[in-house]
């Protein structure tokens, strides 16, 4: 059974009135658990509006979302309770960030969820544990941290819920190259050691191309593509046709299959090693 499927899932704003616009339409998608997804999409293509439909952020104009089978929608008053297990991070989540430290903005999920005082210790320092924060930062105020000290403390926040499903809405949006990277590296062990689900919403096709199994693309409030990430972008005419593009490497390797390489689509630059060095071997090199 997929932990989140959506049923002709549509969503209109303003409906009923003569501004009204339908930014999802009939949307039909089915994640299993423990999948990592990668959401693309040009700005305007649907994507956040399709995110928050899936934690009940938004009450869907027509369609469903089924959260292991169950309509998330199907008792109202509990819809909280979704939220606890369809985790949602914002961009620039460090924004939300409020209590006097670290620790207590990381508890303050959990202290919503009923639990007592020393599970939702224990959670809070495991999900700071997760994103590499260390316990000398725990005691400070969140407004003391790096830029990307913030995020990952706000992105803990939500980790320490342990939400079966979570969602991250552009997490490196602003962050330097360094920042980024490491922000993704654990992203990667949190998914590789609780084999939870996460869509991963991004406008860099490089990071999509490098994390995620599956590449869910969004135009026009509808499903474009919905495929394993390297038949996603070997469409690549297909991508920029919608205002999108394929990681930088798949290009290059794009325009030497064009030109009669036998090489197939990569997504990283290991990938293209794997295949470039034996041609060089062959006789690439032909002055060394």
């Amino acid at each position: 059974m997929p932990i989140i499927e959506t049923k002709d899932l549509t969503y209109t704003y303003g409906e009923g009135t003569p501004f009204c616009k339908t930014a999802v339409s009939h949307v039909n998608v089915s994640i299993e658990q423990g999948e990592f997804i990668g959401l693309i999409g040009h700005t305007g293509s649907g994507k956040s509006t399709f995110i928050q439909q899936l934690n009940g952020l938004l009450r869907p104009t027509s369609g469903t979302v089924l959260l292991n089978g169950k309509d998330i929608w199907a008792e109202p008053k509990k819809i909280r309770a979704v939220r606890f297990q369809v985790g949602m991070v914002f961009q620039y989540p460090e924004h939300q960030l409020f209590e006097e430290t670290v620790l207590k903005d990381i508890a303050f999920g959990p202290g919503n969820m009923g639990l007592d005082k020393d599970d939702i210790l224990k959670r809070a320092h495991s999900a700071a544990e997760f994103v590499g924060l260390s316990d000398d930062l725990l005691e400070k105020s969140p407004f003391e941290l790096s830029g990307g000290e913030k995020r990952r403390a706000a992105i803990a926040g939500v980790i320490a819920m342990d939400p079966d499903v979570l969602i991250l809405d552009e997490p490196t949006a602003g962050l330097d190259p360094r920042g980024r990277d490491v922000l993704l590296s654990q992203i990667a062990n949190y998914h590789a050691s609780r084999h939870n689900t996460i869509i991963l919403v991004s406008h860099s096709m490089e990071d999509v191309a490098r994390m995620a199994s599956r590449v869910l693309v969004m135009n026009a409030g509808e499903i474009e593509m919905f495929d394993t990430a390297e038949k996603v972008f070997a469409r690549d005419s297909e991508l920029e046709k919608i205002g999108l593009r394929v990681p930088q490497i798949t290009k290059i390797m794009s325009v030497l299959k064009g030109k009669g390489y036998p090489v197939t689509t990569v997504l990283t630059i290991e990938q293209a090693l794997k295949q470039l060095m034996p041609l060089l071997d062959k006789g690439g090199r032909k002055n060394g």
